[in-house]
Order: structure tokens, then C-alpha cells, then sequence
């Protein structure tokens, strides 16, 4: 497989493999493992979600909504200015 990369990412590569002596091909490796295993478990994390969504062992909430309480409990929380 190859892999095409912009010419910034190739010049960061290839400095980041002379820094700590490892071959590119090997970051690129370690980097694309680690990225599919957390996308495997946002992915896990999420199905779930769902799960208990449609199942209704919970209660979507509206996200603008959501926003709106964020914003009024951080506004509650600042420090009043005298």
C-alpha cells in the first residue's frame, strides 16, 4: 500500500524520524494503529448510544436546548464583578 502525503506532512515525518531515529514507515505504522483502534472505539462507543437510545433506556435531548442550560450555568458560575 502506498500512502501520499502533503509536502508539510512528509517534511514533519521525516524530522520527527531523525529526532527519534525511527524509520518513517514505522510512524506512520504506530500512527495509523493507534488512530484505528480509537476510531474503533468511538465507533463501539456510539453503537451503544444508539442502542440505548432506541431501546429508550434513555432520553435524547435537544441540543440547542443543551446549549442554551451550558451557557446559563457557566453565566451563573463567573465571578461577579463589583
Amino acid at each position: 500500500m502506498q500512502v501520499h502525503l502533503k509536502p508539510e506532512t512528509e517534511s514533519r515525518l521525516q524530522e520527527l524520524a531523525a529526532k527519534t531515529g525511527r524509520a518513517p514507515d514505522e510512524l506512520v505504522e504506530d500512527a495509523m494503529a493507534g488512530y484505528l483502534q480509537e476510531l474503533a472505539q468511538i465507533r463501539e462507543v456510539l453503537d451503544g448510544r444508539y442502542d440505548d437510545i432506541k431501546s429508550g433506556r434513555v432520553t435524547p435531548v435537544d441540543g440547542e436546548e443543551a446549549f442554551v442550560n451550558l451557557r446559563r450555568k457557566s453565566k451563573q458560575r463567573r465571578p461577579r464583578r463589583s
